[in-house]
């Protein structure tokens, strides 16, 4: 019996999962929830694919989100501050079509996966650099939901 309950304890042990490893030191993750209506103007390029948006909205992400349509009535939204520092006077990044740049190092992503794209080759191999934090984002009849 002893032997049954220490091979539970074992295994319930081993199925326990640690995701802290994954989580992006420098960029705080807040609650939020915002919808871009694709109606409006600002928000109507998402209709196309391929098109992006940023959306610089006080209270919406950290330094707000980039938008973008991948196709098929599908989105990304990522969180527009550079997300390999912590949020400073240069962080806050810069559309240019389907990518976005870091002004602080030149970091580039893509839109379309949150990947870095120039991730510096360092000989230390210490160095651990984030993709873009990726929030939520929903489709519904004219309306893109992005929340975290």
């Amino acid at each position: 019996m002893r032997r049954i309950y220490a091979i539970l304890l074992l295994l319930n042990i081993c199925a326990c999962s640690n995701d802290s490893s994954n989580r992006n030191p420098f960029l705080q993750e807040i609650n939020f929830r915002f919808d871009a209506n694709l109606n409006l103007p600002t928000y109507s390029p998402l209709s196309n694919t391929g098109s992006a948006v940023w959306v610089p909205t006080q209270g919406v992400g950290l330094r707000g989100v980039f938008i973008i349509n991948v196709g098929f009535d599908q989105f990304r939204a990522f969180e527009a501050s550079c997300p390999n520092h912590v949020p400073n006077d240069c962080s806050t990044m810069i559309l240019d079509g389907q990518l976005v740049t870091c002004a602080c190092e030149d970091y580039q992503y893509s839109l379309f996966t949150g990947q870095l794209l120039n991730r510096p080759d360092d000989d230390d191999g210490d160095t651990r650099y984030y993709d873009m934090l990726e929030y939520r984002a929903s489709f519904n009849g004219s309306s893109v939901t992005v929340s975290n």
